[in-house]
């Protein structure tokens, strides 16, 4: 499998924050393999292979969006000693988890699937 197939490296390093950690920043080979298990997980949670069934061009956003808030996470959980205080991590992993859950919610439904065909 391929990696990145819903989003991009700049789009979940951007959402880490500025303060994420360089080195794992410049780990390309890791946010490959993470970015593996999110597309796994996003398929598993909506009962979807979207790698294999992709949404439309109009659609594909969603999966973008969620794919790099959910690899910002693991970017933000590797270490958060760069961060002005560990609340400002924390609110930056709740802040991803609270989006990342209204959008799998809606990934969920049968009717929003059928209209990204």
């Amino acid at each position: 499998m391929a990696s990145w197939n819903f989003t991009t490296e700049a789009k979940a390093i951007a959402k880490a924050g500025a303060n994420a950690n360089a080195t794992i920043v410049a780990t390309a080979a890791t946010l490959a393999l993470w970015s593996d298990d999110v597309e796994g997980t996003i398929n598993s949670l909506t009962r979807r292979d979207w790698v294999t069934n992709p949404p439309t061009a109009l659609f594909k956003g969603i999966l973008s969006d969620i794919a790099s808030s959910m690899v910002a996470q693991l970017i933000i959980n590797y270490d958060m000693s760069g961060y002005t205080s560990r609340v400002e991590a924390q609110t930056m992993l709740d802040v991803l988890d609270n989006d990342i859950d209204k959008k799998i919610n809606e990934l969920k439904k049968q009717e929003i699937q059928d209209k990204m065909k």
